[in-house]
């Protein structure tokens, strides 16, 4: 099982950094209807078969968001 929800923390994560889901695109080098489709999704970003194998060997998956010290954002 994984404990996160990576979709909604994606959109916590630009809300905390005041990015819009469309700046995070352009950064990124996608569109922002791509990004807006992966935090919708309820399973999006992680791989089924990955959490599947981790859960027959019996395991959670649980992720942890460090910020990085140097602000990704300093050509802006």
């Amino acid at each position: 099982m994984v404990k996160n929800n990576i979709e909604v923390d994606v959109k916590i994560k630009c809300i905390e950094n005041e990015t819009t889901q469309a700046q995070l695109a352009e950064d990124v080098g996608t569109t922002g209807q791509y990004v807006n489709r992966i935090i919708k999704k309820n399973v999006g970003v992680v791989n089924k078969t990955f959490v599947q194998m981790l859960e027959v060997l019996g395991y959670d998956i649980e992720l942890t968001y460090v910020k990085r010290v140097t602000d990704v954002k300093t050509d802006r």
